[in-house]
């Protein structure tokens, strides 16, 4: 490597470091992935290679065996590299604009069979205000499919207990309607007619029920927030020691991973989750398949042969 070579490298640092504001860790990988680019160029400076030299290092460096989400930090790098040199004039063309990493592959999400979720609700202890509310936010949660943050900013004018919907606004405040079964709306008037004014400790004002008040709310009469849920789950499950991660998230795959297994049709399962694109829902799709083999392959005599 040559001075003029080191020197671009050492200016790529300080434009990843303060342009990019990129962490110590990523940037120390994007130097070192140029690093190793300019040594296997081997004495051919990096401002004359052409796209084609640069699909052939892509080409060679798959032959290592690195993991795809390597590859593609790899080629982030030489992309980010070549942009700086052209930004900074030191090359006329980016032969790095089409260069394209391969596509990431989407973890499948984690799902709780209906049994787990159902040991999780009957560990919520409902013998307290607070618990009760607890039990009632697990329950819609596995009901509805809602993300939590929908759930927390719930207010009394999106509930329709009659017709058994909430209004939900999602990402984008882009509003849509969720169903809620039987049981969770029983639970749910359970807590408005009886429950939700105990909550409020002593001193604090009796929360109202107008259309824009917080449905949830914590012992000061305010609106419950995101944390608070994800606690009652974490210490729910820690109790029963379930062998899962279980996040109110995973509520959401639980409740999308059950309506396709039992054939709901996957336009409506996106409405009900209030997913821009139909690709975003498709990955319950392949939930559901390995769900099904791992269930043929314990079943069937031979489905691990």
């Amino acid at each position: 490597m040559d001075e003029r070579e080191k020197q671009y490298i050492e200016e790529f640092k300080t434009y990843l470091s303060v342009e990019k504001n990129f962490s110590e860790h990523t940037l120390s990988a994007y130097c070192s992935d140029i690093v190793s680019y300019i040594l296997w160029l081997n004495g051919e400076s990096c401002t004359s290679v052409n796209f084609e030299k640069l699909r052939e290092y892509l080409h060679f460096i798959q032959r290592f065996q690195y993991k795809k989400t390597t590859i593609a930090r790899k080629t982030a790098s030489i992309r980010t590299f070549y942009k700086f040199l052209f930004r900074e004039k030191y090359i006329d063309v980016n032969p790095a604009l089409s260069l394209s990493a391969p596509k990431r592959p989407k973890p499948l999400p984690k799902f709780l069979t209906p049994d787990e979720v159902e040991q999780i609700l009957n560990n919520v202890k409902i013998d307290t205000p607070a618990g009760f509310r607890n039990r009632v936010i697990l329950e819609l949660l596995w009901a509805t499919g809602m993300r939590v943050s929908e759930l927390s900013n719930l207010n009394f004018g999106d509930i329709n207990l009659e017709e058994n919907e909430i209004r939900v606004f999602g990402k984008g405040a882009k509003e849509r309607i969720v169903l809620m079964s039987d049981r969770a709306k029983n639970y749910l008037e359970q807590y408005i007619n009886s429950v939700r004014n105990l909550i409020v400790a002593q001193g604090y004002q009796t929360p109202d029920k107008s259309e824009n008040a917080p449905l949830f709310i914590n012992n000061t009469g305010f609106r419950l927030q995101n944390k608070t849920i994800r606690k009652v789950i974490n210490d729910t499950v820690e109790k029963i020691e379930l062998p899962k991660k279980v996040t109110p998230h995973v509520f959401r795959h639980s409740f999308a991973t059950k309506l396709i297994e039992n054939g709901a049709d996957l336009r409506v399962v996106q409405e009900l989750l209030g997913h821009a694109g139909i690709s975003n829902t498709q990955i319950y799709t392949h939930v559901s398949m390995k769900h099904m083999k791992d269930v043929y392959e314990t079943a069937h005599p031979h489905g691990g042969n």
